[in-house]
């Protein structure tokens, strides 16, 4: 990153580097031996640090065609929109023209630049042909930042022209902002790299699972730190409405009440102690999952707050749908946050273990119930929960 910053400084300022750099990407595309070497080693090389963050992440591909797997294939892209006339040659450049579209008039697109080289609207739409016609794909989703959406607009236009009919959408999200409400930087003004950020995440989170629940093993903490503080950093961004700036803070974000990801991660643990403290009492039945109680065969509602939490819970299966509707997670984030803070209602309402039969089998019901919402839930926002916190 140091060597691309450099880099792309001195090119900015100096006409040479900047020619010089469009040479080697000119020679780096023809397959020029010492270029593709030394591009092999720098995509190794990131390959690497990638899977470290995939890995906090939790994240898992099918499959990856990173840029490099359409090289072969945009020759024959520039050669097809020419022959189509979807493409001219203007001043040397392969260049698609938008003349009949008021918003893309003045804003042709080049697919081959003068020198010969590719760039990535090439790339683009060769990744649109592979997917449609090898992949079968009926819709491409791109989830990329607001400020790439004129790009969007010109390769689905193109795409349009070529007769593909696929659902092409460019999926755009907002920033994260600092405390002084400009990008978040670093001290230096750099981007903050993600990985640093997942890795501090986990830090803090297990500085409080060492304040809060000291006799756990080393083990126990760090796995309940990772999973609270990736889960923190996840839903910060998740339960924000995805074209929203939002400013990023710590404190707000572990906190262990609103609507954060520990504080949803915090009523799941709160009834899984529950059920611990009612195998005290009684043997597991056989056959229950991860140590719930068995689901009563009747719920008794009697107290409002039983009532609130039930209806909630009737609803997780109308929420799921609407959050591709618009491509909003953070309907089904607010929607978890509702059912907590109705659950902790019913919890100071209503007690469960003391109370007795049949309330106390339709409120373990209940809080089973809600303990499965809330795990599967958040593993649609892709957050895991802990047992302990």
């Amino acid at each position: 990153m140091g060597i691309y910053k450099e880099t792309n400084e001195r090119a900015s300022s100096d006409p040479h580097v900047r020619d010089a750099c469009r040479q080697e990407l000119v020679k780096l595309q023809a397959g020029d031996k010492i270029n593709v070497d030394i591009w092999n080693e720098c995509v190794a090389f990131s390959m690497q640090d990638f899977e470290r963050i995939y890995k906090l992440l939790d994240v898992h591909y099918d499959m990856q065609c990173g840029e490099s797997f359409y090289h072969d294939r945009l020759p024959g892209v520039v050669d097809r929109l020419l022959k189509a006339g979807v493409a001219e040659i203007s001043e040397g450049a392969v260049v698609v023209f938008f003349r009949d579209d008021p918003e893309l008039a003045d804003k042709p697109l080049i697919i081959r630049k003068r020198d010969g080289g590719f760039n990535y609207a090439t790339t683009d739409l060769a990744t649109v042909d592979y997917r449609i016609n090898e992949l079968k794909a009926d819709a491409i989703w791109y989830v990329v930042g607001a400020p790439q959406s004129l790009h969007f607009k010109q390769i689905f236009t193109i795409a349009r022209r070529e007769g593909y009919t696929a659902n092409l959408r460019h999926i755009i999200f907002g920033s994260v902002l600092g405390d002084d409400r400009k990008l978040m930087k670093t001290r230096s003004g750099e981007n903050v790299p993600l990985r640093e950020l997942l890795e501090e995440a986990c830090k803090r989170a297990r500085k409080i699972i060492d304040e809060k629940n000291p006799d756990l093993s080393d083990e126990e903490k760090s796995d309940i730190a990772e999973k609270i503080g990736i889960g923190a950093v996840k839903y910060a961004d998740l339960s924000q409405y995805r074209t929203t700036d939002y400013i990023f803070s710590w404190d707000r974000m572990l906190s262990l009440h609103g609507n954060t990801a520990p504080y949803l991660q915090n009523a799941y643990v709160r009834i899984r102690s529950i059920f611990r403290k009612a195998g005290e009492l009684t043997s597991p039945a056989k056959g229950t999952e991860m140590g719930h109680r068995p689901v009563a065969t009747a719920l008794t509602l009697k107290d409002p707050a039983e009532l609130d939490l039930a209806k909630r819970l009737c609803q997780f299966g109308e929420i799921v749908p609407q959050v591709l509707n618009g491509f909003r997670p953070n309907i089904l984030a607010n929607y978890l946050f509702e059912l907590a803070n109705s659950f902790h209602a019913f919890y100071e309402a209503c007690p469960v273990l003391k109370s007795e039969e049949p309330a106390r089998g339709s409120r373990l019901a209940l809080c089973d119930l809600t303990a499965r919402v809330l795990q599967r839930g958040l593993d649609l926002l892709g957050i895991k929960v802990p047992e302990r916190m």
